[in-house]
């Protein structure tokens, strides 16, 4: 196309740079093997990973309390309320002054991605919040594309654990869960991750993620491998008794099939689930208005 044709027209706001913007040429950064951990450490994920901090020191500063019944310990609530009272402000910290107006409706996310107080229970619906939060952190600019990698295996991951330290701790109920039939009480968005990461291992194998050594030597690398484990740490018994799905899935010779498998899935149990989508909340963010064709 030749330049005249590429040009916007007289007028035209397309590609107009903002005002502040300082631009710079483009220059290589990563010199040395050390240099690749710059793109992991981006302002915006680094503040991301303080605000999941924050969540995991006021689990330890909220004990469990003592209760007759075993499951859904009541402190889970006491939580709960001060994520809801501070939600916000811990928004406000990743997103930049001139984008507070976004604060109010991201936070809901925020506050939606940690279980149910009422139920004290947490499910793959609460998971899909803190996507949402992650998407809508995305949609304003806050992350970019080139911190895809980083967003999941730096800061979805660090959600994971802070998740599963209040699963733990406060003994919440997996909401919506189908028992040995479902894939896992909690999680799914890592198992879809975690097996695009075992894509073209030269070594670790679907049927690897059902032997104990495997897991035990590799489960730090591999987001999956970390969800197995977390399983067999909670349940007890033959892994092909309370975890039938996974088992079967072990079955399958390559990852790059488990990952496909898992991403229908997904579409089908997760997303096209009423009991899961009911709960969903559309803002101007994520709105629910259908697409318009061009």
């Amino acid at each position: 196309m030749a330049e005249g044709e590429r040009r916007s027209q007289p007028g035209s706001s397309e590609d107009i740079p903002p005002a502040t913007q300082n631009f710079i040429i483009p220059k290589k950064e990563i010199h040395t093997v050390p240099d690749m951990g710059k793109w992991k450490r981006s302002q915006a994920i680094e503040k991301l990973v303080a605000l999941l901090n924050t969540l995991d020191r006021w689990i330890d500063e909220t004990p469990p309390v003592d209760q007759p019944s075993r499951f859904g310990n009541k402190a889970y609530r006491t939580w709960y309320a001060k994520l809801d009272e501070e939600a916000e402000n811990l928004v406000a910290t990743v997103v930049p002054t001139h984008l507070a107006a976004a604060v109010p409706e991201v936070a809901v996310y925020l506050k939606e991605s940690v279980g149910n107080s009422t139920r004290i229970d947490y499910g793959t619906g609460h998971e899909a919040a803190f996507a949402a939060f992650l998407c809508c952190l995305c949609k304003i600019g806050v992350l970019r594309v080139d911190d895809q990698i980083a967003i999941v295996f730096k800061v979805f991951n660090r959600y994971l654990e802070v998740m599963r330290k209040l699963q733990k701790t406060y003994r919440m109920e997996p909401a919506g869960s189908q028992g040995v039939w479902g894939l896992d009480d909690f999680q799914f968005l890592p198992f879809i991750w975690g097996s695009s990461q075992l894509i073209d291992h030269p070594c670790l194998e679907p049927r690897h993620f059902v032997d104990e050594k495997a897991v035990n030597e590799s489960h730090k690398d591999y987001m999956f491998l970390e969800c197995v484990l977390f399983i067999t740490e909670m349940k007890t018994g033959p892994f092909a008794e309370h975890s039938n799905q996974l088992w079967n899935i072990s079955a399958v010779p390559s990852w790059s099939k488990v990952n496909q498998g898992l991403i229908r899935m997904y579409k089908a149990e997760c997303l096209e689930k009423f009991p899961v989508i009911q709960h969903f909340k559309f803002g101007s963010l994520l709105p629910i208005h259908p697409v318009t064709s061009c």
